[in-house]
């Protein structure tokens, strides 16, 4: 993860047997070994956070807002507001873990910079989206459930200006078993090279059998197409983890 983010603690959460896993939650205990976690866990991550800055410098225009939905630590927000220097905008970060914002807030304080950045500990559901310029969700909309999806995208769509840009990043499932099998297997050997254990891999794995439902790249595609966005693809992808981005046709 970005080399900005403070707590730096071991993901040693799941190397010992737990008897009653039930399902993942962005509880304290995570918050606490996030940035380590998503480093051995999500392969490409940093380089999409890196990219997410470099794409602020392309998008985002004076007197317009960014919003960073399921911002967890904050490195999206931190990424995009090193990189840009444009007069009157504001980044609102929102995150429903109360741990997460915390450690966001503390984030945020230790690096100073002209954009200003609200913190909001809430539902992204809730968020009145408006004058937006860059909208990011990186490996959230995976957490939200199926069936209210497409209004999320609908309604980021709407609050984009013309001209802005949705980065969606998530974990994807294939619809071609071999090529799935393949990938989701690169990825496991992906973690235990970075020192997870075969103990560790299947209990995560357990607990987010239940709370992050995946969809294929085709999928996502389609839903941004529903929403109104004439200009999607794929940007990055590493295994079975990629990024996508959708942007809003000029006027």
């Amino acid at each position: 993860m970005s080399s900005q983010i403070l707590d730096k603690q071991k993901d040693t959460l799941f190397a010992t047997p737990i008897a009653n896993l039930g399902d993942w939650q962005f509880d304290e205990k995570v918050a606490e070994v996030f940035p380590d976690m998503i480093k051995r866990s999500v392969p490409g991550y940093s380089n999409i956070i890196t990219m997410i800055g470099m794409l602020a410098t392309r998008f985002v225009t004076p007197n317009s807002t960014i919003y960073d939905l399921g911002c967890s630590l904050g490195a999206a927000t931190l990424s995009i507001r090193r990189n840009i220097e444009t007069k009157n905008c504001k980044i609102i970060a929102i995150d429903n873990s109360a741990a997460m914002i915390e450690r966001c807030q503390r984030n945020v304080d230790a690096y100073k910079a002209n954009t200003p950045v609200e913190i909001i500990k809430g539902d992204i559901l809730d968020i009145n989206i408006q004058n937006a310029s860059m909208v990011v969700l990186n490996f959230t909309l995976q957490f939200i459930a199926p069936n209210v999806r497409q209004q999320l995208i609908n309604r980021i769509y709407q609050g984009l200006n013309p001209g802005g840009v949705l980065v969606l990043s998530e974990k994807f499932n294939f619809s071609d078993e071999k090529i799935g099998n393949l990938l989701f297997n690169m990825h496991y050997d992906f973690k235990r090279a970075n020192g997870y254990s075969e103990l560790e891999i299947s209990q995560k794995r357990n607990m987010l059998e239940n709370s992050m439902l995946t969809d294929s790249i085709s999928k996502h595609k389609s839903r941004l197409l529903a929403a109104g966005f004439n200009h999607c693809d794929l940007w990055f992808q590493c295994f079975n983890f990629g990024s996508l981005l959708a942007i809003k046709e000029q006027v």
